[in-house]
């Protein structure tokens, strides 16, 4: 079988450059076109390691030692933690990649009948491959920026009803910005046995209109801080594992 060196380094520095453009893009490092072309180009060089007669041990640590120079000609030193996240969230995309074009390509090479797995002789085409590839990691993107947007509204919530402490889950809606005589107002799905003075607040949604009730309470907030707030009860918080709603106008304290 002819093997074309050229073509393999070539192959292997796009995935390299993909794979760090993606971490500088999910990071939002300040680095420069030029030195991911340049942490590519050396992550390609791991494809002449294969030429030398070295057991899989010795490659692995080569690897390892290749994809750290990598991340250190890419985004530079400043750091042992900044460059451990670059080093891990590298890591981390290329496992994905791997494992995505791998299950592909088992599903175009092998069938099986029950447990039993054979060849059918296929492959992914390598030009397929490289048209997956961004998509794939265009994807991975979105949906990790829409995850880091959705875990930074989470918040450990100490909430305080008189003497009652709870230690809640809370979760921060930038779409609640109800205040009453100058309170924001949460929402919990706690049951309400309390019999503190009930307040009245009027409120108004796209679905429509209507009064909720309150009662007042204070609440300490995780990176947010301390409120008095007034506290409302709804059975229909339709966020999983959040047990109170927090008010949109906290995130500007």
């Amino acid at each position: 079988m002819t093997v074309y060196i050229d073509g393999i380094l070539f192959l292997n520095f796009t995935f390299d450059f993909l794979l760090l453009l993606t971490t500088k893009i999910v990071l939002k490092r300040n680095t420069k076109l030029f030195n991911i072309i340049l942490g590519a180009f050396i992550g390609s060089l791991s494809t002449l390691i294969l030429f030398f007669n070295i057991n899989s041990v010795q490659l692995f640590i080569i690897k390892i030692y290749l994809s750290i120079i990598m991340c250190l000609f890419t985004f530079y030193y400043k750091d042992i933690k900044y460059t451990l996240i670059n080093i891990g969230t590298f890591y981390i995309v290329s496992i994905m990649l791997g494992g995505f074009l791998y299950l592909l390509n088992i599903e175009f090479s092998y069938k099986h009948e029950g447990f039993i797995f054979y060849n059918t002789g296929l492959s992914i085409n390598v030009i397929i491959l490289l048209i997956i590839s961004p998509i794939i990691l265009y994807i991975y993107v979105k949906q990790s920026k829409l995850l880091q947007k959705k875990i930074k509204n989470y918040h450990k919530v100490n909430l305080k009803i008189g003497k009652k402490q709870f230690d809640l889950n809370g979760y921060l809606d930038t779409g609640n910005t109800l205040t009453h005589k100058g309170k924001p107002v949460i929402i919990t799905n706690i049951k309400n046995t309390f019999n503190n003075k009930k307040i009245l607040v009027p409120y108004i949604v796209i679905e429509g209109s209507g009064i909720l009730e309150c009662i007042e309470a204070k609440v300490e907030i995780k990176d947010l801080g301390n409120y008095d707030v007034l506290l409302g009860f709804s059975e229909n918080l339709n966020i999983s594992g959040v047990d109170i709603l927090l008010n949109g106008k906290m995130e500007d304290k």
